[in-house]
């Protein structure tokens, strides 16, 4: 009978801890400073840990676990940050949940090809940083108009699902301009939803990965230590100290790295 195919496939110690300190010094740095960043937005990050990560060629498989495990860490911590401040509503943000969870892990288990889906969707986020860049400069108040009709959280909340489990990402970054420019929710009101969001949808990913034995794990504690901390700080500062127009900004220049990120590693 042939071997059993095991789920978790354990990296080397020293295919990471064997690096020059002064690289994983580095790497760290990067991770602390997306992790800071994206959580100040309600965001986890797992784009730009995919950038950094990219760079320094580690195995795809290694980088999408590694993201999506700083995803739940810092998402979660921002999670805290968020609700604890006051900004959550469960009532706005389950009707995304309820699909997104399996439909992220039936994408987090598919294994496609994803040159041409970078490219569009590098233009998309584009035009939503151009967008939530302009909407930070008017003078429109940031109020919620009310919830979405059932039907389309229900429908765009499986559809960003799935998305976020075939590329490897939480899906806040597709969840927070819907919700912002349709007016669904306020600004920190999305951070809050977003970073709930996140978590489920990455824990989600990381079970269909692991269900076709596509995770690998490394001795990553300085990446998560460097995540876990910027995580702490950019959400407590976001979610008590930035206003929504900052937040907006901020938001806008995340969207804007993570199309650039998708244009590099589409070519």
């Amino acid at each position: 009978m042939p071997a059993r195919h095991a789920v978790w496939r354990i990296i080397p110690t020293s295919s990471i801890m064997e690096l020059p300190f002064l690289t994983i010094l580095l790497i760290a740095t990067l991770i602390f400073i997306v992790a800071a960043l994206y959580s100040s937005v309600g965001h986890g990050g797992a784009s730009g840990y995919l950038a950094v990560l990219s760079l320094f060629s580690f195995a795809p498989e290694f980088m999408a676990t590694t993201a999506l495990t700083l995803n739940v860490l810092v998402a979660g911590v921002g999670m805290f940050h968020f609700m604890r401040a006051g900004h959550f509503s469960l009532r706005k943000a389950w009707p995304f949940v309820v699909l997104s969870v399996p439909a992220a892990f039936i994408g987090g288990s598919l294994k496609v090809s994803e040159k041409v889906y970078f490219i569009l969707l590098a233009g998309v986020l584009l035009f939503a940083a151009y967008r939530m860049y302009m909407s930070a400069k008017s003078t429109v108040t940031d109020e919620s108009t009310g919830n979405p009709a059932l039907a389309v959280a229900l429908s765009g909340g499986a559809g960003i699902g799935l998305l976020s489990g075939i590329v490897g990402v939480g899906g806040g970054i597709f969840l927070s301009p819907m919700m912002i420019f349709l007016r669904w929710a306020t600004t920190k009101q999305t951070a809050a939803i977003s970073a709930f969001f996140i978590v489920v949808n990455s824990l989600a990913g990381l079970g269909g990965r692991a269900m076709r034995g596509g995770i690998e794990l490394g001795i990553i504690w300085p990446f998560v230590l460097s995540a876990f901390v910027g995580g702490f700080l950019g959400s407590y500062v976001g979610s008590n100290r930035l206003s929504g127009s900052l937040l907006r900004r901020l938001l806008a220049l995340v969207l804007l790295i993570a199309s650039v990120k998708l244009i590099l590693v589409s070519f």
